[in-house]
């Protein structure tokens, strides 16, 4: 049978707020386990929550930017249940009477825009967190009471590659407005997805299937992409999906089995009697609203245009606002555009990668890069020694670029002279390359130029070895 995919995303940020959304206990992920608590958010009797601005405002300018609609007024809830990293049994959250409604994200997928709507933005606080040891289960409170937003989108995408496209373009409006770190690792994005299947030519919405707290995009896409064979084989057997929640097996690569999926009913929500509720001044709104940062996509179509590079390079270099205000950093020292794009893209990025770091963690001082990258253009040092000798240095152990030229003998050898030797004693080594190159094989050239680099242990400048390579071949005879 053809069935049609409806998936439908809850994705729970964590707002970067310095406390918490009703107390003024700290949110320092790394800070030791129970030491950023108080009677307020462990939710002890005779404490009284007191709303932070500072999450107000962040929660705003997201929802300002995803197009919704602001409430005038919103109200906080009760949400009951017990678990056990839940002390006081119940989650402040918003049912009724959210922060926002009515938003939406276009998401460009195969090169057309489709527009994802959003239900709703709204605000509560989070669990704590248990750490299952082989005998035992431990608990962190520290995470209660840590500020949280709620972005639920409508069920309007119809396959994983498009919900993958909506986190990528959720997490890059939430990095540019400077909202949340987004570390996954972290906890500060945690996505759930709502996914079922209808005929298509049916009126009503299968039976959905929750698959609870993944924790990378990738995991969201191999997770949907599972659930939807799963659902297809059990509709063409004549099965029966059940409304549950399910969990993903990133080991086995499928979703198991967690529980019945709950109903709003059986949260028993009721308003919250210690938080009044808060209207949204239209002032406030305004101001948020004339006050927006340039979002990931406009900023690539200005580096299109104003920097001449390609919508390819674009893309890439602004793909983290990091990268990008790093970018336009070297550009202020060097106004060279693609070179500098070509380093990032290439040699930066991937040395970064072994370090495990990013331009949001990494400490390399664009002053520093573009010193190397001005040996390059000089002359003083060929690409590659600069990529593998002075790159690592600058980025790992922080030195300056003068400092590893100073450490290291690897200034590139120009003199025609002592480049004439090595081309000698290469040509007389290599005399099966030299006849083909002379009987046409114009590629053979360039393994010449390879065998002068190694012998120069690479410093010689390839450019002027090619080119005496191509008017010294009698040098051999």
């Amino acid at each position: 049978m053809k069935y049609k995919t409806v998936v439908g995303l809850e994705v729970h940020v964590q707002l970067a707020s310095k406390t918490k959304i009703f107390c003024g206990c700290r949110t320092n992920f790394e800070a030791e386990a129970n030491t950023q608590i108080c009677p307020v958010c462990l939710g002890l009797p005779g404490s009284l929550p007191v709303f932070n601005k500072k999450v107000l405002e962040l929660s705003l300018r997201t929802a300002i930017t995803l197009n919704c609609s602001i409430a005038e007024t919103m109200k906080f809830d009760r949400k009951n249940y017990f678990y056990p990293d839940l002390p006081k049994a119940y989650q402040i959250s918003q049912f009724d009477m959210p922060l926002a409604t009515k938003g939406y994200v276009d998401i460009e997928v195969n090169g057309k825009t489709k527009r994802i709507g959003v239900t709703r933005v709204h605000l509560e606080e989070d669990a704590g967190k248990l750490i299952h040891a082989e005998k035992e289960s431990l608990i962190d409170f520290n995470r209660c009471g840590t500020p949280l937003i709620e972005i639920v989108s409508e069920p309007d995408l119809n396959n994983p590659e498009e919900a993958y496209e909506y986190l990528k373009k959720l997490k890059s409006i939430l990095d540019y407005l400077e909202v949340s770190d987004c570390n996954m690792q972290e906890g500060s994005l945690r996505c759930d997805a709502n996914v079922s299947l209808m005929l298509e030519d049916a009126n009503e919405l299968g039976t959905k299937v929750e698959i609870k707290n993944l924790n990378s995009f990738k995991a969201v896409r191999d997770a949907l992409a599972f659930e939807v064979t799963r659902q297809e084989i059990e509709l063409d057997e004549g099965g029966k999906i059940f409304q549950e929640t399910r969990l993903w097996d990133e080991d086995g690569k499928k979703t198991i089995s967690m529980r019945l999926k709950e109903e709003a009913h059986d949260y028993r929500y009721f308003p919250d009697p210690d938080l009044p509720k808060f209207t949204i001044e239209t002032s406030m709104v305004n101001d948020i609203t004339n006050n927006l940062p340039e979002l990931g996509h406009e900023k690539k179509i200005r580096f299109i245009n104003d920097y001449l590079i390609s919508e390819y390079d674009a893309g890439i270099l602004t793909s983290s606002k990091a990268m990008a205000d790093y970018y336009e950093k070297c550009l202020l020292i060097l106004n060279e555009p693609k070179e500098i794009a070509n380093w990032l893209i290439g040699p930066v990025l991937s040395e970064l990668k072994n370090v495990d770091k990013n331009f949001n963690t990494t400490k390399l001082d664009p002053q520093e890069l573009i010193e190397m990258i001005k040996l390059v253009k000089e002359n003083k040092v060929n690409a590659k020694t600069a990529k593998d000798e002075i790159l690592p240095e600058i980025i790992e152990n922080y030195k300056k670029t003068a400092d590893v030229l100073g450490e290291k003998d690897i200034m590139q050898v120009s003199n025609e002279a002592d480049l004439n030797a090595f081309i000698k004693q290469v040509i007389s080594e290599n005399e099966k390359s030299v006849n083909d190159y002379q009987q046409g094989k114009k590629s053979a050239i360039m393994y010449l130029v390879g065998q002068v680099m190694r012998l120069s242990k690479g410093k010689a400048d390839p450019k002027k070895v090619k080119k005496l390579l191509e008017k010294n071949w009698r040098l051999k005879s």
